[in-house]
């Protein structure tokens, strides 16, 4: 199984997988507070689907979906359109991949053990000087982003984290969410330090590069797949701007948070070509 695309209606998802049954292509449909994600069955048709998900967007108005439904007889008959999943726990793990979940029990087992006492933030913590740059630690220029220092940090970076993440590797693959990861960490997390110093932690740098790569992908190649309601994306953009004037009410990764859009931002430009694996 692999995800085609999320939707927020979801009686659209249903006339286009009904469509796409017309073509041979089975797909299922899984419902979350999120939207309606369509997955396709047979993923050696995955380049056909993903031309006809391009079609569907280009006019998801088009009578061929509604007809698709009418043939079926049954556009109810495979979600229920009042609620979500009744698994939140299936669902989860179905919109994430191994990359986002692995992240995801990173962040908790060193929250946890940060806890209870264990020196973990001085052994991941980002480089203390400017000196230290070049020593054999270059796990420092990535381990801060999996430090948190409160619950509410904590899980809020998690629930972006699997939202972006597991939109990207689902679509494009962990090689992908890899590199913005990696990437998405560690320049957020030099730029921090020539701002304040190595006092600093989280995953927002990676988020808002995943945030910046979702949406500029989605608006240059939307068969790719990708999806992020320009509500959140105003959202995560006003939150930055708050923190920069001092309006949270609590100490911010300011210029971590910038530099990390503008990596996703990059790297949304430069994968503007390139086709879902």
């Amino acid at each position: 199984m692999i995800q085609l695309l999320v939707l927020d209606d979801a009686r659209m998802a249903q006339a286009l997988v009904d469509y796409l049954a017309t073509l041979g292509m089975s797909c299922e449909l899984t419902q979350s507070e999120l939207g309606v994600s369509v997955w396709l069955a047979d993923e050696q048709r995955l380049a056909q689907a993903q031309q006809e998900v391009k079609r569907f967007l280009s006019d998801p108005n088009h009578p061929r979906y509604m007809e698709a439904s009418w043939q079926s007889g049954r556009a109810d008959a495979r979600i229920d359109y009042s609620k979500g999943m009744t698994d939140p726990v299936t669902d989860f793990l179905h919109q994430a991949g191994p990359l986002t979940l692995v992240v995801i029990v990173a962040c908790l087992a060193i929250y946890a053990l940060n806890a209870i006492g264990l020196p973990i933030f001085d052994q991941l913590a980002f480089h203390p000087t400017l000196a230290q740059f070049t020593d054999w630690q270059a796990w420092r220029y990535i381990t801060p982003a999996f430090i948190h220092f409160s619950v509410l940090h904590l899980v809020f970076n998690l629930l972006w984290w699997w939202y972006l993440g597991g939109q990207i590797e689902q679509r494009l693959g962990s090689g992908k969410l890899f590199i913005l990861l990696v990437v998405g960490a560690a320049l957020p997390n030099v730029a921090e330090f020539f701002t304040s110093g190595p006092l600093f932690g989280g995953l927002s740098g990676v988020v808002y590069a995943l945030l910046g790569y979702c949406w500029l992908r989605s608006k240059l190649q939307p068969a790719c797949g990708l999806s992020l309601p320009p509500a959140l994306m105003g959202f995560m953009l006003f939150w930055m701007i708050l923190g920069f004037f001092d309006l949270l009410g609590t100490r911010t990764a300011n210029i971590a948070h910038l530099t990390g859009l503008l990596v996703g931002l990059l790297q949304g430009w430069l994968d503007r070509h390139h086709r879902p694996a």
